[in-house]
């Protein structure tokens, strides 16, 4: 698929699809050949783009797609996208056609929802479900076994609703210790044994779990967070066996330069005063764009050189102390790489006191994705101009 766009601020999101592929290639090594790969692209895949980001995913092996809504399935189905679709969150049975006609597959936990929704499903009409089982995560699923038999039952008395799939989800993968996930997995394990039929797929294992507990493969993982090149947490970070590769970089441009007074006040609350005459440059992103206001003090890169954000982070616009004078047009790189330095995403989550998935869920639609691949740009995506 060709893609087309344009955009018209000096902002934007850059996403190395080359990245994305390299760290599902590794992943997809770690596992054994029967082990597939489900790709989570929920979130507009995690702020990077869902088409993009969903083509390239299915590229370097994936055979399945996931997303937490059956909006996010639904858009990807419009844009072209004829992989199987995984629906992780709760769906409506009222809207149990539009997933039958559509061909995505649906995750259930509860029996009168199949009684209800076998009510609605038009007579020509199938569809495939997965059983979500609760093992400690105490969200959506099925807890106990006796539940768990009821719902294979009433999914095996209705002949158009096909038990494709059975899956849990980790609590705590993330962390050193796998002790409560070893419970979980103890629990799945129980569970599975309730069934009178296995179904094709059975899978636990999020990103961190795929790459550090092989003991729950099973025969499906579902890579999410280390698709985009980010370590699951902090703490498991030196224990990984690949080396991952950010693909999400911000930037914009500096689209003013002024030299101030010592005693000058900059932004909002005239909270940031000069302490002697400096240059300020003016940034055309904002809170607005996910870039919030308490990411003030936090450097950007500016011709290969650390300068902070002062004073108070606006809505469209936030201000740099520059070392010296900088021509207006030039780049800065709020997340990614210039020269020598980088300023990677972990860096901006342990800012913000939050976790790395946040931070490109955070940037807006707003701020264009420019999407890169072999080096050359494949697309522009600019909900604003679509």
């Amino acid at each position: 698929m060709e893609y087309q766009g344009s955009f018209y601020r000096d902002t934007w999101v850059e996403i190395d699809l080359n990245h994305i592929e390299d760290n599902l290639k590794s992943i997809k090594k770690l596992l054994p050949n029967e082990v597939e790969m489900i790709a989570v692209v929920k979130a507009n895949a995690y702020g990077h783009g869902d088409i993009q980001t969903a083509e390239a995913a299915l590229r370097a092996g994936a055979s399945m797609l996931a997303v937490a809504f059956m909006d996010e399935a639904i858009a990807l189905r419009r844009k072209g996208i004829t992989a199987p679709i995984l629906v992780l969150g709760a769906s409506r049975p009222e809207d149990i056609n539009v997933a039958a006609e559509l061909n995505l597959t649906l995750t259930v936990f509860q029996e009168e929802w199949i009684v209800k929704a076998a009510g609605i499903l038009k007579p020509e009409l199938e569809i495939s479900v997965h059983i979500k089982v609760d093992t400690g995560m105490n969200r959506i699923g099925v807890g106990t076994r006796d539940e768990l038999r009821k719902l294979e039952a009433s999914i095996t008395n209705n002949r158009q609703i096909r038990m494709e799939g059975i899956y849990t989800h980790f609590a705590t993968a993330d962390e050193l210790d796998l002790s409560y996930s070893g419970e979980q997995l103890e629990r799945f394990n129980d569970l599975l044994g309730v069934l009178d039929n296995l179904p094709r797929y059975i899978h636990s294992s999020n990103s961190a779990a795929a790459i550090r507990f092989p003991e729950a493969h099973f025969n499906a993982v579902r890579v999410g967070i280390a698709m985009y090149g980010l370590t699951p947490s902090l703490e498991i970070a030196a224990q990984l066996p690949i080396a991952l590769k950010e693909a999400f970089s911000l930037h914009s441009r500096l689209v003013h330069v002024k030299k101030i007074n010592k005693g000058e006040k900059v932004s909002y609350g005239a909270t940031y005063e000069a302490a002697e005459d400096e240059w300020i440059g003016t940034l055309p992103i904002g809170y607005a764009d996910g870039w919030i206001r308490k990411l003030q003090g936090q450097d950007v890169l500016v011709e290969g050189r650390r300068v902070p954000i002062v004073g108070r982070i606006c809505m469209d616009q936030c201000m740099v102390k520059l070392p010296s004078y900088v021509p207006v047009g030039t780049n800065c790189t709020l997340i990614g790489s210039q020269k020598a330095e980088t300023i990677s995403i972990n860096e901006i989550a342990s800012k913000l006191e939050t976790i790395n998935y946040e931070i490109p869920c955070m940037i807006s639609n707003r701020v264009p994705r420019i999407f890169k691949q072999n080096g050359k740009m494949l697309a522009i995506n600019n909900p604003l101009l679509t």
